[in-house]
């Protein structure tokens, strides 16, 4: 029996609470047998739901998908705080909320919507100096973080049951659900923490769609793969005869026709397989290659 081909794709999974993103693929790399596994975008321990994970060749493209809008469900929790910012840290603060209404908070939240600026949680992967800042946490470290600026497309109220907030929010990359609800508590004079959180889409991965790593290690792992050109979608593309994908193959660049512009472009071959990921050369309508996917052996 021929051995199978080497696995390119992602997976689309639904991360367990208290797992990390590492536990994730790690536990993935021993279901599927493959060491080539990265995911596109961390989850804290305390959230659950959708994780892209790339497999084999795919994890040279997890560049390409680490900045897709993210859709969330978060609960907040009004009169306390931690020093995580969310229900996995100890608490630093209590104030009693019990006076607080919906209708005192819906006008906060339009300082919310649109484009804001965040400063990042201590407790979070963003390095100072070369060490990561929860490191500098745990040692009882605080240091200055310079806010980030993105944007929140959506934030929506979905259930009010005093002293917890639901809401959905559709957000960029980077966004700090965590420093969310800790501004949230701030502007509401009672403090807050980030007590549940589901990522329910990222791009076109949704929580529907998402696989349990326990049923991914049934069966049959590869049918759960996601072609790489549904993950691009969101890019540019060209469909090119085998003759260019040769050429591409030896690094030299070819001459597109369909008017496509930008600074990427994905080729697909005519089975829809991914080629290569281009940019433009200085000829107008000539792209080279800059990664090359070789089918598999």
């Amino acid at each position: 029996m021929s051995p199978l081909p080497a696995p390119m794709g992602i997976l689309n999974i639904h991360k367990p609470a208290s797992w990390t993103s590492h536990d994730v693929v790690a536990r993935v790399r021993r279901i599927i047998g493959e060491r080539q596994v990265g995911h596109t975008g961390t989850l804290d321990p305390l959230a659950t739901g959708v994780l892209v994970v790339c497999v084999g060749r795919a994890t040279r493209l997890v560049e390409y998908l680490t900045d897709l809008p993210k859709v969330y469900r978060g609960d907040i929790a009004f009169g306390l705080e931690t020093d995580t910012w969310d229900a996995d840290g100890e608490e630093v603060a209590r104030c009693d909320a019990s006076h607080l209404t919906l209708e005192a908070i819906l006008p906060l939240l339009d300082a919310f919507r649109g484009e804001i600026e965040q400063v990042p949680p201590m407790f979070s992967a963003l390095k100072r100096d070369g060490q990561p800042l929860y490191r500098l946490a745990r040692a009882g470290q605080t240091v200055e973080r310079a806010p980030r600026r993105v944007r929140v497309e959506r934030l929506r109220v979905l259930a009010w049951q005093p002293p917890l907030l639901s809401l959905e929010i559709a957000c960029s990359a980077g966004t700090y659900i965590r420093s969310l609800a800790h501004d949230l508590g701030q502007a509401a004079g009672t403090g807050a923490h980030l007590a549940a959180l589901v990522r329910t889409a990222i791009g076109p991965f949704t929580l529907d769609g998402a696989v349990l790593l326990e049923t991914l290690a049934e069966g049959d792992w590869r049918r759960w793969l996601i072609e790489p050109r549904r993950a691009l979608a969101h890019l540019p593309a060209a469909t090119i005869s085998e003759a260019e994908a040769q050429e591409l193959g030896y690094g030299r660049a070819i001459e597109l026709d369909g008017g496509q512009e930008g600074d990427i472009c994905c080729a697909y071959d005519a089975h829809g397989e991914l080629v290569a990921i281009l940019e433009p050369e200085a000829r107008p309508g000539w792209w080279r290659p800059r990664k090359v996917f070789p089918a598999a052996g």
